[in-house]
C-alpha cells in the first residue's frame, strides 16, 4: 500500500519525539546539577565546618564550570570529532569530578570536582543542541529545552531527598545520570566534521562576526538576563517558601519541584505559538514574564505567590532556550551557526553561575531564617 503524506509526516513526527527525548535525557541531567545542591547546601556546610556562604560555592561553581567548559569541550572535541566527541569528552569529565567530590574531605576540593563535573556536564548540554539544531523547525531544540528545565526542577526535589538518604554528596553528582544515555547519542550523533571542513572551521573561528550580528547579541542578551533570574530563584525561591511555611527541606523541594515541573511543560503550547506571536512578541512574553517572576519572589509575603513565580520563570526560560536559540543563528550561514549555539549556550550558562551568586547574599541577609 502507498504511503501516504499523512503518513509521512506522522513517522518523522514520531522520529523527532524520540530524537528530541533523547537529546533531552542528555542535557537534563547538568540542570540538576544546578539545582540539586540547593537545599543540601546546610548539611554540606556543618560537615565541612564552613559557613552556608562558602557552601554556596558549591553552586557558583558549577555554574561557572559550564561557562568555561562550553567553549573549551566545543573547541577540544567538536571540530574533528562534531558532536559525538563532544558527548565522549563530556561523559569522562562528569565521571571524573562527580568521584572527587565522593571523595573530597574539604570544601576547595568539593568545589573542584564540582567545577570538572560541570564542564562535563556543558559539554552534554551543547552537544544536545547542536544536534537538535538539525531540526529547523525548533520544535526539537524546544523538546530538549523543556527536558532540561524539567531537569532543573525535578533536581531540587532529588537532590533533598538523596541528601536526606544518603548524605549531601549524592545530591552533588546528579549530572552521572546523563551516562545512562552516552552510547546511543553518540550514535545519533554521527560522524566529525571532516578535514576539509576542519581546515575552513579554523581559518574562520574567531567569532566576531556572529558576535556583531544583531540577532545574535539580542536573543543571546536575553538568555542571559532570563537564565540570571531563573537559576537565582532556583537557589532562593525554596529558601523563601521554607521560611515562611516551616517545611522541612524534602518536603520543600517536593513542592517546589512540582510546581517549576509545571512551569516547564506549559512551555510547550509557547513553542507551538511562537510563529504566530513573531520573534518582537515572544521576546516582549520572556522579558515580562523573567521580570515580573523576579519581582513576585522577592516582595511576596505568601509562599503559593514565590511559588508561582517560580514556575513562570520556569515556563519563561524552557521556552526562551528552546525559541532563542533558532532566533540566534538566524541570518548567519551554516558554518558559523555551530560556533553561534555554543556562545548562546556560553550566555545560558553565565546566567546559570551568576544567578545562585547573586542570590546567594540576598537570601542570607533577607530571609526570615534559612532551612
Amino acid at each position: 500500500m502507498a504511503t501516504t503524506s499523512t503518513d509521512r509526516h506522522s513517522g518523522r513526527g514520531r522520529t523527532r519525539a524520540r530524537t528530541g527525548l533523547l537529546l533531552a535525557a542528555l542535557a537534563a541531567p547538568a540542570a540538576m546539577g544546578v539545582s540539586g545542591p540547593s537545599l543540601a547546601l546546610p548539611e554540606a556546610a556543618r560537615e565541612l565546618a564552613v559557613s552556608p556562604a562558602s557552601a554556596a560555592w558549591l553552586m557558583t561553581a558549577f555554574g561557572l564550570g559550564m561557562a568555561a567548559g562550553t567553549p573549551l569541550l566545543s573547541a577540544v572535541a567538536g571540530p574533528r570529532r562534531g558532536p559525538a566527541g563532544v558527548i565522549g569528552a563530556g561523559a569522562a569529565l562528569v565521571a571524573l569530578g562527580a568521584a572527587l567530590v565522593l571523595l573530597a574531605p574539604t570544601l576547595p576540593l568539593a568545589v573542584a570536582g564540582r567545577v570538572l563535573e560541570a564542564a562535563g556536564a556543558a559539554g552534554l548540554n551543547v552537544a544536545a543542541f547542536q544536534i537538535a539544531d538539525r531540526d529547523r523547525s525548533g520544535r526539537t531544540a524546544g523538546v530538549v529545552a523543556i527536558g532540561s528545565a524539567a531537569g532543573g526542577t525535578v533536581g531540587l526535589f532529588a537532590g533533598a531527598a538523596l541528601a536526606d538518604a544518603t548524605g549531601w554528596r549524592g545530591a552533588l553528582v546528579l549530572p552521572l545520570l546523563s551516562l545512562l544515555v552516552v552510547v546511543p547519542t553518540r550514535r545519533l550523533a554521527g560522524g566529525g566534521t571532516g578535514s576539509n571542513q576542519t581546515r575552513t572551521r579554523t581559518r574562520t573561528a574567531l567569532p566576531l562576526d556572529v558576535l556583531r550580528a544583531p540577532a545574535f547579541r539580542i536573543a543571546a542578551g536575553l538568555m542571559l538576563a532570563v537564565a540570571t533570574v531563573n537559576f537565582g530563584l532556583l537557589y532562593a525561591a525554596p529558601r523563601r517558601v521554607a521560611a515562611l511555611t516551616g517545611w522541612s527541606s524534602v518536603e520543600t523541594g517536593a513542592v517546589a519541584s512540582l510546581v517549576a515541573l509545571a512551569g516547564a511543560l506549559l512551555s510547550w503550547p509557547l513553542v507551538r505559538a511562537a510563529p504566530a506571536l513573531g520573534a518582537r512578541r515572544v521576546r516582549a512574553v520572556l522579558a515580562l514574564g523573567s521580570l515580573g517572576a523576579a519581582v513576585l519572589a522577592v516582595t511576596a509575603p505568601w509562599p503559593a505567590v514565590v511559588l508561582f513565580a517560580s514556575g513562570t520563570s520556569a515556563l519563561v526560560t524552557a521556552g526562551g532556550q528552546g525559541l532563542l536559540t533558532g532566533a540566534a543563528t538566524g541570518g548567519l550561514p551554516a558554518a558559523r551557526q555551530g560556533l553561534a549555539i555554543g556562545l548562546f549556550n556560553l550566555a545560558f550558562l553565565i546566567g546559570v553561575a551568576a544567578g545562585p551568586a547573586l542570590a546567594a547574599p540576598l537570601t542570607t541577609t533577607t530571609s526570615p531564617g534559612n532551612p
